[in-house]
């Protein structure tokens, strides 16, 4: 060990009595100090100037050294350009100048020799990591409340890389007497081990050997805070490769050996790191170190229970690729350790998930356009062999029309990709999503995972038969997009749960329905429909109803039971850039509370639009406690009443419902006007109303602080649970239109998804929402960016430069 020491303290000096060392690591800082700096001024000016470039002030710990564009990454990048430049003379200076002969004579075992000289190499690299290590303590000092844990594996992870090029260069070193021609090769060997991870990829053996050899993504994990030892062992097993085969060349010319027993030593070198990192890659072998603050790499509680529940039996996915779907790539075999990495977090905690995938070809039912006209006169046989054909693919690796749908139909699933998940015996899908993220995250994992724990899913029930709102279509005043749109994420058929429509003119209400949804009849319910939805009320069990202006005389007579009543009129909002129909409520605290869906500052304070929209009055005699979930906001309009005698309308008195008391119809605060209306013929330009033809009329001026309630929330202990009912006086909000309305920005989504989660107790979505980061603010302001520039990028490397002609010019007198 002692004379390992001496040779790396030997190559040290060798390093730093060339200027190419110093100059180096000037570089190097330079580099660091013009990205870092220029970060940092940029979320110093983001701040400075406020306003909504605040909200994206968020993990900039994250963004300042690991994101794509952060300190670690930037340098990372470039590192192939400093190392081989360090190690190109490690031995091929010793050939050149002849001194390998002395080596090989003196008493100096090979691997003395080459551990040495690596050491050296990895002091040098721990001064560049001291050098990174100059810009994380100024993180720390610079970010408030900056993570630490991330600072210290991205650390290991830089320098863990910088060991392994240095082994990589070593070897080089080793073959040739030219330094250049070292050189060269060092980066022409990193160069090969970066891509090759994207070689024959289409061959599973094949495939498995060079994924695990590629250096692509390898400190990926340690960038973000996650250290595994799969990674770190990745690193071990480099060196070893390159350190062995470095030991063996400069031993094959020490002694005389047959050219088979050299090869094998390479061979065995090379064979036994697979092995070992074959057998540590292995999930249930593979140990974890999440490092940053709120745990960001790890799955969230709630999703760990889910999966704990599974216990130690099997868990099947199997992932059905369509060839002529978009979304095939996802589980083609060039695709293949890609779609297992997404799957790392939670083989982390169930390593023994069984993976299966099958390739077909059938008629897609997604694709946005009909894929016949645009192969015309071809059939689906034909047109799977052109593809093939233009793909260099094998059309018998793929199963045939009639034998995928012998074995599954997935037409239900539009013939695009899919995974099934099968445990004891039950199975549900887990889909991909025509958003940017594409694969399922951790809330529609987890609700599949909790699907096959339940013994009862989920089920809402719309209510079908008198011109209700429909889960099927896509118009704009249908509740598609909310409820069973398979390819989109928030879909509640994605989030856990069974979507269903139910005519109670011929069905009773079954005894597994988790919410019964009645939104917007446009025709009177029949005596059997009421009675049926009166008997499941008295059952204790949840409801959703939703109303609109105009046809409130046929939802009182049954929120009359409720305690509940439409008041008549229409609600009618003042706006410069949208028609007066268009409302927008606000969340109360209550609201807020119903769901952690809703309780995010980016969320909580945002309007619901509501286009036509009845008040809500209401009393608590019923038995139920009664609560606002939306409130209109004072002061935005006016209250005006359009009053025709010929309208037959059901006042509050004739409903028994008092507008007094504790919950009046409209109190003090609000600006929106009702217009008392039996059929509305809504002009969506314009100031006016017409109301069977009557527009409004003048503004009463002493109601303009009146406010409005247009969801209520109602609970009552029965049958040993709480009931919960959900009542609103508009069905829009919930409308694909609605949902997709960018302008104002609404929290129509997450409010709908709010309302079926507190409806199914909580159970579904499943929420793996986490804490918000504290390192959301800088603590330098622009001028003191501009004095660290100053410091980091002149002053230190001039201090450097002053020390390193004093070294050198010293040891040249001497």
């Amino acid at each position: 060990m002692k004379l390992i020491l001496k040779i790396a303290r030997a190559e040290l000096r060798n390093l730093f009595y060339s200027p190419i060392a110093w100059f180096l690591t000037v570089a190097f800082m330079v580099e660091c100090a013009l990205t870092y700096t220029g970060l940092l001024n940029n979320y110093a000016i983001t701040q400075e100037t406020g306003g909504v470039g605040l909200t994206y002030m968020s993990q900039i710990t994250y963004k300042v050294f690991s994101s794509p564009f952060g300190l670690f990454v930037g340098i990372m990048q470039n590192l192939y350009l400093y190392i081989p430049l360090l190690t190109m003379g490690l031995i091929s200076r010793e050939i050149n100048g002849g001194t390998i002969s002395l080596l090989y004579s003196s008493p100096v075992k090979i691997k003395e020799i080459v551990f040495g000289k690596y050491l050296a190499m990895m002091a040098y690299s721990l001064i560049l990591l001291l050098v990174i290590g100059i810009f994380m303590t100024s993180g720390v000092f610079d970010v408030k409340s900056a993570d630490y844990g991330m600072l210290w594996s991205a650390a290991l992870g830089f320098y863990l890389l910088l060991c392994a090029y240095s082994a990589i260069g070593l070897f080089m070193s080793s073959l040739t007497s030219y330094q250049i021609v070292a050189a060269v090769s060092t980066f022409v060997m990193i160069g090969i081990l970066t891509y090759i991870g994207t070689l024959w990829q289409g061959v599973a053996f094949v495939r498995d050997l060079t994924y695990f050899l590629s250096l692509t993504g390898r400190t990926h994990h340690m960038l973000i805070g996650l250290i595994s030892t799969n990674d770190v062992i990745y690193f071990i097993v480099i060196i070893y490769i390159f350190l062995g085969l470095t030991i063996y060349k400069l031993q094959s010319g020490r002694e005389t050996k047959a050219w088979f027993v050299s090869a094998g030593r390479y061979i065995a070198i090379v064979v036994s790191a697979l092995i070992i990192g074959y057998i540590f890659s292995r999930p249930g072998l593979i140990g974890y170190l999440d490092t940053t603050a709120n745990q960001d790499n790890t799955l969230t509680p709630n999703a760990q229970q889910i999966i704990k529940q599974l216990g130690d039996d099997k868990l099947e996915i199997t992932a059905y690729g369509n060839f002529l779907d978009n979304y095939y790539f996802l589980g083609s075999p060039e695709q293949r350790n890609d779609y297992l990495a997404r799957w790392e977090p939670y083989l982390r905690f169930k390593p023994d998930i069984d993976f299966h995938f099958v390739s077909y070809y059938d008629t897609p039912l997604a694709l946005g356009y009909d894929l016949f006209s645009s192969y015309k006169g071809k059939t689906m046989k034909q047109i799977a062999e052109q593809k093939a054909k233009a793909s260099d693919l094998d059309l018998s690796d793929f199963e045939k029309p009639e034998q995928i749908q012998k074995d599954i139909d997935l037409k239900p699933e539009l013939n695009r990709f899919v995974m099934k998940l099968t445990y004891k015996g039950k199975s549900t899908f887990l889909r991909v999503f025509n958003d940017q993220a594409i694969w399922p995250g951790e809330s529609e994992v987890s609700a599949a995972f909790k699907r096959l724990l339940q013994a009862k899913m989920p089920e809402i029930a719309f209510i079908t038969g008198d011109g209700e709102r429909r889960t099927g279509k896509k118009g704009d005043r249908e509740y598609k997009t909310l409820t069973a749109e398979k390819t989109f994420r928030y879909a509640l058929i994605n989030q856990g749960f069974d979507v269903d429509t139910l005519s109670l003119g011929a069905q009773d209400i079954p005894d597994n329905i988790t919410t019964l949804v009645l939104a917007d009849p446009q025709s009177e319910l029949s005596a059997v429909a009421i009675q049926r939805i009166k008997a499941y009320i008295n059952k204790g069990g949840n409801l959703l109803i939703a109303g609109e202006p105009g046809r409130q005389q046929l939802l009182n007579p049954l929120l009359k039971t409720l305690g509940v009543q439409l008041m008549n009129g229409m609600l009618e909002q003042e706006s410069e850039d949208h028609a007066p129909t268009l409302v927008l409520p606000n969340l109360t605290k209550t609201a807020i509370s119903l769901s952690p869906i809703l309780d995010k500052p980016s969320i909580d304070t945002l309007p619901i639009s509501m286009n036509g929209v009845s008040a809500l009055s209401y009393h608590d005699t019923s038995g139920f406690n009664m609560q606002s979930l939306l409130v209109t906001k004072a002061g935005a309009a006016q209250n005006t009443m359009a009053r025709n005698p010929d309208l037959d309308m059901v006042n509050n008195k004739e409903a028994g419902v008092e507008s007094t008391g504790g919950h009046p119809l409209v109190s003090s605060g609000g600006s929106f006007r009702v217009i008392r209306m039996g059929d509305v013929n809504a002009q969506n330009s314009g100031a006016k109303r017409v109301v069977k033809g009557y527009a409004s009329m003048p503004a009463n001026k002493n109601n303009s602080k009146d406010t409005y309630t247009t969801a209520l929330a109602l609970t009552r202990q029965i049958n040993g649970k709480q009931q919960r009912i959900i009542i609103s006086g508009d069905a829009d909000f919930m409308g694909n239109a609605e949902l997709v309305r960018y302008e104002p920005k609404t929290a129509n989504f997450y409010f709908s998804t709010a309302l079926f989660n507190w409806l199914d107790y909580g159970q579904f979505p499943i929420n793996t929402s986490r804490p918000d980061g504290k390192d959301n603010r800088v603590t330098v302001s622009t001028e003191h960016v501009t004095f660290l520039k100053f410091l980091y990028v002149w002053l230190f490397p001039g201090l450097i430069l002053i020390i390193a002609a004093i070294f050198l010019i010293r040891r040249k007198r001497k």
